[in-house]
């Protein structure tokens, strides 16, 4: 784990809590992957395994009040953010008890309750939306935190230069998240961009940005906490930018042809919870026994999820045209 002097004291509870919700995410995505393979769950699946030291290191640290912009990778996420696992995947399976009432599927979950605004298929796409949240919660004169996470095949699209500009400009109070997982789709970092580091971008606009860890659960939180604190604060735009690392292709279609599989078991090795389950067996503060009962709870989460969205219901036929035209009440 890194030495960062911002780090928090871990009581054992805490950490237990941290190991366990990345382990749901993964072990949530290894499920999706089988049940995609069955064609329960259609269309695009876009895994987040590798990086769930992101969600889980800054979600919490938010207060229920802040609002949360994502992208079309988005499970760890809105499981996080406390979306229940049950909606889902029932929208992964295209059932009306889904979050999105189905019609969204995996690149679009959303649930208010939570004040998750949702997955978004376009690339850089949430950065503007972020920004629009946040300029009503500043112009309301209300104490929220907006945080925006996108990848960094992001920051070659024109509203990631458009939205930190008037982050800046209006002093607007967004969390910035990059997860630099080094590709944008197939696309390698150094090929698509003239200058690699990030977060430089960032501070051209006057954003205070630093660069995370992004495989290290606790340098991520300590960050976020930094972050959140400074713009909950200042009401001003704050930037990380956490190098991590995505295991499995792109997506479900993508056959990986452009990264060697060297690199991958390289990255393999700093696997954030492999790395945190170690540093916690090597300072004595999880038991074999604690492990298991992590492994179990969340099996049985995986499938109570798995049951609820296998018995959901389609929606019918006759309500194709909702919500595509304003609806006329006489």
């Amino acid at each position: 784990m890194s030495g960062t002097i911002d780090k928090p004291r871990l009581s054992r509870a805490h950490s237990l809590d941290l190991l366990k919700q990345m382990i749901r995410i993964r072990r949530f995505e290894e499920k999706c992957v089988e049940l995609y393979t069955l064609e329960k769950i259609r269309g695009f699946l876009h895994l987040y395994d590798g990086e769930e030291a992101v969600a889980v290191g800054v979600i919490p640290v938010l207060e229920q009040r802040d609002r949360i912009v994502a992208t079309y990778r988005e499970h760890g996420q809105a499981l996080v953010r406390g979306v229940p696992m049950t909606t889902v995947l029932a929208e992964m399976f295209g059932k009306q008890q889904g979050c999105s009432g189905g019609r969204g599927g995996s690149m679009h979950l959303f649930d208010r309750a939570t004040n998750f605004y949702g997955g978004n298929a376009i690339v850089g796409g949430g950065l503007p939306l972020a920004v629009g949240v946040a300029l009503a919660d500043h112009m309301r004169g209300e104490d929220v935190v907006t945080a925006c996470f996108f990848g960094d095949g992001a920051v070659a699209e024109g509203e990631f230069h458009e939205s930190l500009n008037l982050a800046a400009l209006w002093s607007l109070p967004v969390l910035l998240v990059c997860e630099n997982n080094l590709y944008g789709m197939g696309t390698a970092l150094a090929i698509a961009e003239s200058e690699t580091d990030i977060h430089l971008k960032a501070q051209s606009y006057r954003i205070t940005a630093e660069v995370i860890d992004g495989m290290d659960v606790v340098a991520v939180e300590a960050a976020a906490r930094r972050a959140i604190r400074a713009v909950r604060e200042t009401s001003k735009p704050y930037f990380l930018e956490c190098r991590t690392y995505r295991f499995r292709a792109h997506s479900m279609f993508d056959a990986q042809l452009y990264r060697d599989k060297s690199e991958v078991e390289a990255w393999r090795q700093k696997d954030p919870i492999v790395r945190f389950r170690g540093w916690l067996e090597s300072n004595h503060m999880i038991h074999p026994e604690e492990e298991a009962r992590i492994e179990a709870d969340v099996a049985a989460e995986i499938a109570a999820a798995a049951a609820f969205a296998e018995a959901g219901t389609w929606e019918p036929v006759e309500h194709l045209t909702r919500f595509t035209y304003a609806e006329i009440v006489s």
